[in-house]
């Protein structure tokens, strides 16, 4: 399938859109639909929901994998891999199934892949300062969090949260996603940025709606910093031992 880039241009690039998910019976048929003229399938992960969000996905075209109790959003995330892998996708397109992200949106943050700019391209809810409809809860916990991350790396980002991303052929290789929680989010992050991989950011819209996520968001924010320090501190070893074995080898 030949898809049109922003710039009107052609790639025979298989192109795979996948929707982790839980309970959005009520977005999930019109993400689908939309988000099915930029991609070559579109795969929804339905993480143990208790509504009609499979049945309304497969309605609208997208083929469903179902967790049959939840797992976590990384562990869905992980899933949308594994199945990128196995559909030798050669870009992996993954945007939230509540609404959140604007499918309409996703040629632009597919462009610096198809261009062979990038390997991870994040859409940033922040890059763009009129930004008005996120909460300052919500913006507050991803500072911090996004502060965490990019303490010491060179390349800094702005939403380090955002689950609307797209991920080149060879990062869908080398990513390993362990982290059940929204961990996930910074792991891959760092995994790529500990293999040099170029990630770029691009700004995209955001609509909060009222039905949003049932998780308690101070809980929320500080399971996932700390999961970003121990990350972080993981990472920090692994570099560690790594230096001290090249210094004995030398």
């Amino acid at each position: 399938m030949a898809h049109r880039s922003k710039t009107g241009k052609q790639t025979n690039q298989k192109i795979l859109a996948v929707i982790p998910c839980l309970n959005e019976g009520q977005f999930i048929g019109d993400i689908v639909t939309r988000a099915r003229k930029y991609a070559d399938e579109v795969i929804v992960i339905d993480d143990g929901s208790t509504d009609n969000t499979a049945e309304v996905a497969k309605k609208a075209g997208a083929k469903v994998i179902e967790h049959e109790v939840r797992q976590g959003a990384g562990a869905a995330t992980r899933t949308a891999f594994e199945v990128a892998k196995g559909y030798d996708a050669d870009v992996l397109v993954t945007l939230d199934g509540d609404g959140q992200h604007n499918p309409d949106e996703i040629p632009q943050v597919l462009a610096p892949i198809l261009r062979g700019e990038a390997d991870l391209v994040v859409g940033s809810r922040f890059c763009q300062t009129n930004v008005k409809n996120v909460p300052k809860y919500r913006k507050f916990g991803i500072n911090v969090i996004t502060w965490l991350y990019n303490l010491g790396s060179k390349v800094k980002l702005s939403d380090s949260q955002s689950c609307f991303r797209a991920h080149s052929r060879r990062l869908i290789e080398a990513a390993n996603i362990t982290e059940n929680g929204f961990g996930f989010s910074v792991q891959v992050l760092i995994q790529a940025r500990k293999k040099n991989f170029v990630i770029r950011e691009i700004p995209v819209s955001c609509i909060y709606h009222l039905q949003g996520s049932s998780l308690n968001p101070m809980a929320h924010g500080l399971g996932v910093a700390w999961g970003v320090i121990k990350l972080r501190l993981k990472n920090e070893l692994f570099v560690s031992e790594r230096r001290n074995k090249d210094e004995l080898k030398g």
